[in-house]
């Protein structure tokens, strides 16, 4: 298995404290925080360690407080209801005895019922777009040079985006894009470790799909953007050591905020999952 695979398989594994309560560490991605999407994995697998035989359905997640990358964040985990069917978890995530994020995350037993799904964007498949990794080490003269080694260092998910474009020199454009994604090498078979990982995946990038209409770049000096809630909802089974299709829009900005939502496809067209989010977006003009 890949080591950076392996990195983040550890990453969201989390070690036991005590009685519902767990410790993970923290990952350095270059950001002046840790990465949301860590802390939504982590709180994710915190929750599933507490549940028997049913899975996450759904998780409702807000940022409280910016996480330090540099310091482990310990979560407790609260059994809010345990039911025929499903079972409620409450999570909080702390640094310094502070919560950084509330979430509330729903399991349930397998069933079965109705079924119906809207149909995939017609887009061309990964094969024909580069790795988004090669796009940062092209343009890395363009990275600040006190994160370029950590923006073009090798990475546990490749991100394919089809409206490719250079990240440093936006340009203006819709509010929406379509970027495959998946592992670089094999995951495990248990389906939550597959969970973990796309609520990992799904913070990446998405915040900046409400930049587009402004041809802003996430490096741009005059922006402050950060995450402020997070949702997901797992519709179906799916593996993300198989290419996904990861469609962003964000149908609003205003107020200082951006809104966002997202839908998932598998390459036989079925949407397994769906995720929204709300963030911090200030631009200061010049002067």
């Amino acid at each position: 298995m890949s080591q950076v695979v392996e990195g983040l398989l550890q990453l969201l594994k989390l070690e036991s404290i005590g009685d519902h309560r767990f410790r993970g560490l923290s990952q350095d991605l270059g950001y002046p925080k840790v990465f949301g999407g860590q802390v939504i994995g982590q709180a994710l697998s915190a929750a599933s360690q507490t549940v028997e035989d049913r899975h996450p359905h759904s998780l409702h997640a807000y940022f409280l407080r910016p996480g330090d990358a540099q310091n482990p964040i310990e979560y407790e985990v609260e059994e809010v209801r345990n039911g025929r069917s499903f079972s409620v978890r409450r999570v909080i995530a702390s640094q310094f005895g502070k919560p950084i994020l509330a979430m509330t995350t729903s399991f349930q037993i397998e069933e079965t019922g109705l079924s119906h799904e809207v149909a995939m964007p017609n887009v061309p498949g990964p094969e024909k777009f580069e790795p988004e990794l090669k796009l940062f080490r092209k343009h890395a003269n363009e990275i600040p040079e006190t994160v370029r080694d950590l923006f073009t260092a090798d990475r546990p998910i490749e991100y394919r985006v089809v409206e490719n474009q250079n990240p440093f020199r936006p340009r203006h454009g819709t509010g929406k894009r379509h970027m495959w994604i998946r592992s670089i090498a094999p995951l495990p078979d248990d389906p939550n470790v597959h969970k973990y990982m796309l609520a990992y995946t799904t913070d990446y990038g998405f915040l900046e799909t409400a930049l587009m209409p402004h041809g802003i770049s996430i490096f741009d000096r005059r922006l402050n953007i950060a995450s402020l809630d997070h949702a997901m909802w797992f519709h179906r089974p799916f593996r993300l050591d198989e290419w996904l299709l990861y469609v962003a829009d964000s149908p609003s900005a205003s107020e200082a905020r951006g809104y966002v939502r997202g839908q998932i496809f598998n390459q036989a067209g079925d949407l397994v999952a769906s995720t929204t989010q709300e963030g911090l977006i200030r631009h200061h003009e010049e002067g």
